[in-house]
């Protein structure tokens, strides 16, 4: 392996760039139209452009994406997260057009993207599954879901099938409610995945969701390299990460990286991945939610808290590297936390900010402080692409440490042009709540309007 063409943009790409420079490797950027200029572009060895601004007609077309590979005459494609990353079928043509794929096979990619087939494995390899209804597609019939509801039970949720990131999901409570967004679902599952068959699962009120890490070696064996608690969300979005996990017992962490482990046992699971799991708040009883066959926005925590490069350790496991790993040989130290920085307009219900960037200013990275930015001062932030900004990722010796880096990295951004949510991840931070590590799902939405009563004080 030598040249490795990302298959993303932004600070996705960038990311990626990182690791692979740093193993000598050369690299080649994909840009939109919209995106001529962007930081990740210069910082590649190549760039070649894919197409027009929107990501159908550029960075989910998969044709124009490999065309860019095999005219770099790159030998390896990282489809970074997002877009590309969990398309089976682009997985599988990079590997027919004589690529290397960095990412789990294809079958995996197929199997474990399925929702409900992935249900079906972690059931039959032991681990505990939220109570679900099977698939329904466009020609279901009221009376066959109603009883499925009953079945389940609400409150529950409409879950698309294929596809990931909350896109579509919707909460029921009752069954006036649940034709209407079954077919608004079905709708939004077919637009985004180009499948709109969904399923109904049990919706736990007061839950946690926490995921672990894993790195298989396509063998049967795999490690984990712990957990992160990525509860604090709005509409099935998360906006806050952490690891590990506050204030879960011990054992219950200990049977949850166990379950995550027999799946990618039961899976002959290849790279890195992650089991996400929904923890109940009280109890800490957890259920199996969906396994995501990539590495995920939130990556960064897990590798400030461990010292592990997961995407280095993709390219050396896919280039024959690294052929496995002690469970020992991974430890965590201290705790880190995530801060999702995006042109968003809390006040306004989080509307996307877009526009010109007449001043971003970020505060400087640390030992304490990873910041993973895809943007400069003078870019322009589209109505196309997902409206983050930036990551800010601090580290502490404890978990109050970690907090309070991460309060003084949001109090140093400055921003002029779109508005962001700067003060509204610094209220989440400052909750008491929040300090205590009293979280869950609903926890943004219980907390009402006293999180967007701080002034964007970081915008100019």
């Amino acid at each position: 392996m030598k040249r490795i063409l990302i298959a993303n943009r932004g600070e996705i790409a960038r990311r990626v760039i990182r690791s692979a420079r740093a193993l000598g490797l050369e690299t080649v950027a994909v840009y939109s139209d919209a995106d001529a200029g962007a930081l990740h572009v210069s910082d590649a060895d190549q760039a070649i452009a894919i197409g027009p601004a929107p990501a159908r007609l550029s960075y989910l077309n998969a044709e124009a994406v490999l065309n860019a590979a095999q005219l770099s005459g790159a030998d390896a494609v990282h489809p970074g997260y997002g877009f590309l990353s969990e398309n089976a079928d682009f997985a599988q043509a990079v590997k027919d057009a004589g690529m290397i794929w960095i990412g789990p096979d294809p079958e995996t990619l197929r199997s474990m993207g399925d929702k409900q087939r992935a249900r079906e494995i972690a059931r039959a390899a032991g681990v505990p599954v939220v109570p679900g209804s099977e698939r329904f597609g466009d020609t279901v019939t009221a009376e066959t879901l109603l009883a499925a509801a009953q079945t389940v039970g609400y409150p529950l949720l409409v879950k698309a099938a294929a596809g990931g990131g909350g896109i579509g999901m919707r909460r029921v409570d009752g069954p006036e409610t649940l034709v209407d967004a079954v077919r608004t679902t079905q709708s939004l599952a077919a637009r985004a995945f180009g499948d709109g068959t969904v399923f109904l699962e049990r919706f736990v009120p007061r839950a946690r969701h926490i995921e672990v890490q894993v790195f298989g070696f396509g063998d049967g064996n795999a490690v984990h390299l712990y957990e992160r608690d990525c509860s604090l969300q709005r509409r099935f979005q998360k906006v806050i990460e952490e690891s590990p996990a506050p204030g879960l017992p011990d054992a219950k962490r200990a049977r949850m990286a166990d379950a995550a482990i027999a799946l990618c046992a039961a899976t002959k699971y290849r790279g890195a991945g992650t089991v996400e799991f929904i923890v109940d708040a009280d109890s800490f009883d957890f259920y199996f939610l969906e396994m995501n066959t990539r590495i995920q926005v939130e990556h960064a925590v897990t590798e400030m808290v461990t010292g592990v490069d997961l995407v280095a350790m993709q390219i050396d496991f896919a280039r024959g590297q690294l052929t496995g790993m002690e469970q020992d040989a991974i430890a965590v130290e201290g705790h880190a936390i995530e801060c999702r920085l995006y042109a968003e307009d809390p006040l306004r219900k989080f509307q996307p900010s877009p526009g010109v960037l007449e001043e971003l200013s970020l505060p400087h990275e640390g030992p304490a402080l990873r910041v993973d930015c895809g943007y400069r001062t003078g870019d322009n932030v589209t109505p196309y692409y997902d409206p983050m900004l930036a990551k800010l990722i601090a580290s502490g010796a404890t978990r109050s440490e970690a907090i309070a880096g991460a309060l003084r990295a949001l109090d140093q951004i400055r921003v002029q042009g779109p508005k962001t949510n700067s003060a509204f991840l610094a209220a989440c931070l400052g909750n008491e709540a929040f300090g205590k590590g009293d979280v869950h799902t609903g926890f943004i939405d219980a907390s009402g309007d006293a999180l967007l009563k701080s002034k964007e004080r970081n915008e100019i």
